[in-house]
């Protein structure tokens, strides 16, 4: 039995060594110390969809027209702004794309970026007022990300350009049991869903079109092989290190 465990913990040493190669991101030897090396990262501006909600302030010096579209948030009496206070005072973007608004009626939105909605409201709004100001911005930007990283969870994104390494820095960052070449991207789209596997190994991620997250994306990072060997084993010796125990009882035990 003492043998067992001496040829286990072995086994348990050499899967738990963890090389450099393994965990660094994307390697490459071409980078040099104090010299830039430049990526082209493609970025396309994300295209409103149904479900999607934003918020609408308009700014004026006519408080009942501001206060006409500008939603308030009963629970929000103090100015408190959480993800679920501004889900309450954002406008929802219908199953047909469109969204409702006092005055100006049904506007569709679907298909077009924040920037262009923010257009498209800022002239309708001057056929009907003056010096009215209006600002449109995305609230419903939310990413999972799950597996082999310190906080799974789901995290809100208040900026419409992060990427997969800040979406992996709020998540606490990869464990080291983490399998850094088989990153699964699950991503929403109008007809369906697509899954994506990424290497965070590789130096052009910079430059995959998924390098920039969108609204309702999901990150789940796989555990590595030796990972899972490492784990089997710690319960295989742990059994094998009660049965041990047990046998060493019985036989004190029978000889008295």
């Amino acid at each position: 039995m003492r043998n067992i465990l001496c040829y286990l913990l072995l086994i348990m040493m050499a899967t738990s060594c963890i090389t450099k190669k393994e965990l660094v991101y994307m390697q490459n030897e071409k980078l040099k110390k104090n010299t830039p090396t430049n990526f082209t990262t493609p970025y396309k501006e994300y295209e409103l969809q149904p479900n999607d909600v934003l918020s609408i302030k308009v700014i004026s010096n006519q408080p009942e027209l501001s206060n006409a579209f500008n939603i308030i948030d009963p629970n929000n009496a103090f100015g408190i702004s959480g993800p679920s206070s501004l889900y309450l005072s954002g406008y929802s973007i219908d199953k047909d794309g469109k969204i409702m608004l006092p005055t100006l009626g049904e506007l569709k939105v679907s298909g077009l970026s924040v920037a262009q909605v923010q257009n498209l409201i800022q002239r309708n709004l001057d056929k009907y007022f003056n010096d009215a100001t209006v600002v449109v911005k995305l609230i419903s930007f939310k990413i999972s990300v799950l597996g082999e990283v310190r906080t799974p969870g789901y995290y809100y994104v208040y900026n419409e350009q992060a990427n997969l390494l800040e979406a992996l820095s709020m998540a606490g960052d990869l464990t080291q049991g983490a399998n850094r070449e088989n990153l699964k991207l699950i991503r929403q789209k109008p007809g369906g869903t697509e899954v994506i596997l990424l290497d965070l190994k590789d130096p052009n991620l910079v430059q995959s079109q998924y390098y920039f997250l969108k609204p309702n994306d999901v990150l789940y990072v796989e555990p590595r092989k030796t990972q899972i060997r490492r784990d089997n084993l710690i319960v295989v010796s742990t059994i094998l290190g009660v049965l041990s125990t047990a046998g060493l009882i019985l036989n004190f035990v029978n000889i008295k």
